[in-house]
C-alpha cells in the first residue's frame, strides 16, 4: 500500500449557485439558490432604497474534483 497526494479544485463547468440572505433584523428573506451570483446580487440590491436593509449573509456553493497532486 502507497500513500498519493490529492488536491482537491474547483470545477468551472459545474458552475457556482450563490444565495443571499438578509440579515438585518426581524426580516431573513432569502433570494433563494440562484446559478447567477449577479442574479442574487440584484436580487438583495433591489429594495434597500425602500427597506434601508443593508446586511446580508453570501453563501457560494461550487463543484469540485479531487485529483493526484502533481
Amino acid at each position: 500500500m502507497r500513500y498519493v497526494d490529492h488536491v482537491i479544485r474547483h470545477v468551472p463547468d459545474g458552475g457556482i449557485t450563490a444565495l443571499i440572505t438578509c440579515v438585518a433584523h426581524g426580516c431573513g428573506d432569502a433570494s433563494g439558490p440562484r446559478d447567477d451570483a449577479d442574479d442574487a446580487q440584484d436580487w438583495a440590491l433591489a429594495p434597500i432604497g425602500r427597506t434601508g436593509h443593508d446586511l446580508f449573509r453570501r453563501e457560494y456553493v461550487d463543484h469540485a474534483r479531487a485529483t493526484r497532486a502533481e
